[in-house]
């Protein structure tokens, strides 16, 4: 039977979001696809300024289990995200996000691992600063982590890799325009604007969900994998 969520869960999770929508960090922000479920999130990270990221604009969605926060939450791109630490299916593969278990196998320490006092806030940083330094020592993604250990031993000579992310990035300036967000594209921007705001609509969180992710390979019956998609719209660590 499953575990129903804890009281202690919901409350902690209601303080989060009501602090991170009235203290936005830099780089990301949030929004519920369902006001009456506050254990699944839509995010939106930015790419930083000044990496092969910069004026990215990657969704995200972030789910919480009934116990959180004694549990980790699980993190899920819905951009296309080509990536050392970014499985295929979009998956997030970091240290922070592993239960808190002593696993030798894993090469993790404890301390590596997730505890209660992490939150949101770190989650999400720590995905922002693993977008421009990979960790390659145990990839998700061989392909990537070969490509990027390529491009950063050449001194970026072997384009391949930028390539690829420079064309993702580019890519989803269209999302963001149809979404209506501006991007922060300069320092300035990016630690001051820590939240850009719609630039004339406000944004449907169903309008969330990237279709292009969404493919043959992910499960067609998992109904809770399409909380941000909107279907009146026509228009993707360690292990």
């Amino acid at each position: 039977m499953a575990q129903s969520p804890t009281s202690s869960a919901i409350r902690a999770l209601q303080l989060e979001l009501k602090k991170i929508q009235e203290e936005p960090v830099e780089g990301f922000r949030v929004t519920l696809p369902d006001d009456e479920n506050i254990f699944e999130w839509c995010v939106a990270i930015f790419g930083p300024p000044s990496t092969l990221y910069e004026a990215g604009y990657f969704k995200a969605l972030m789910k919480f289990p009934n116990d959180y926060p004694y549990s980790p939450p699980s993190v899920r791109f819905l951009t296309k995200m080509w990536h050392p630490n970014v499985y295929e299916s979009g998956e997030v593969c970091i240290s922070i996000l592993h239960p808190p278990v002593d696993d030798p196998q894993s090469g993790e320490l404890p301390s590596e691992r997730w505890n209660p006092t992490q939150n949101v806030r770190t989650i999400l940083l720590s995905i922002i600063s693993l977008l421009n330094e990979p960790n390659t020592s145990s990839p998700a993604n061989v392909d990537a982590s070969v490509m990027f250990r390529r491009w950063r031993d050449s001194k970026h000579k072997d384009k391949e890799y930028e390539t690829i992310i420079r064309k993702q990035v580019s890519q989803t300036k269209l999302e963001a325009e149809r979404d209506g967000v501006v991007v922060p594209t300069t320092l300035q921007e990016y630690c001051v604007m820590a939240a850009p705001r719609p630039s004339s609509q406000s944004m449907d969180v169903a309008d969330f969900y990237d279709d292009d992710y969404y493919d043959d390979d992910m499960d067609d019956d998992d109904d809770d994998d399409n909380v941000c998609y909107d279907e009146s719209d026509s228009g993707h660590g360690d292990s």
